[in-house]
């Protein structure tokens, strides 16, 4: 009967080293993968740091060039537009002007 018992005991003694190992190489195996996500989150937080900073300094170049000092400069030198001379501005409003109003009223003018 002892050796029955000695051999029932190796074998649950060999389940049991057998179990332990396992466990411990599922545990190395889950340890190096959080490593790994590890690494990868940094990365993708650097990559979203640099990105709110581009989006940061774009907003800034954009509103840039909404301003009316930016326009002017474009319109400037790029364009060479330059501001109108009075004698080719048309007023487009429904009331004439005095001057006109007098000269259209008076006869033989």
């Amino acid at each position: 009967m002892t050796l029955k018992r000695s051999r029932i005991f190796l074998l649950n003694w060999t389940l049991a080293v057998i179990a332990t190992v396992c466990a411990f190489v599922v545990h190395l195996a889950m340890r190096g993968r959080t490593v790994s996500l590890g690494y990868e989150l940094g990365k993708a937080r650097n990559e979203q740091a640099r990105l709110r900073e581009v989006k940061r300094v774009l907003e800034l170049e954009s509103a840039s060039y909404k301003t009316p000092e930016r326009v002017v400069i474009v319109s400037r030198t790029l364009l060479g537009m330059e501001p109108p001379s009075h004698d080719r501005i048309i007023p487009t409003s429904a009331k004439a002007p005095e001057s006109e109003a007098r000269n259209a009223g008076a006869p033989g003018q």
